[in-house]
């Protein structure tokens, strides 16, 4: 991504890391002008590069949180 065209608001997980210091995370996170939203994706170690990722509303991540929980009762 070229630019600086988010804002980090939140770091709420560290899911991963690699070798070289890239690490996927769960962030609140603005993007452009838009309200914020959960973010999971790979940030480099200074946060001025970031991978291909996936933005989620509070209503989907509470679904998938959902999804977590019927899958932890089987």
């Amino acid at each position: 991504m070229t630019g600086k065209n988010y804002e980090i608001l939140e770091h709420i997980a560290v899911l991963s890391e690699n070798t070289s210091g890239w690490r996927k995370e769960l962030t609140l996170t603005k993007w452009f002008d838009n309200e914020p939203k959960y973010d999971i994706r790979d940030w480099s170690s200074d946060y001025g590069k970031c991978g291909k990722g996936v933005t989620l509303s509070k209503d989907e991540l509470n679904v998938l949180m959902e999804c977590k929980l019927e899958l932890e009762e089987l």
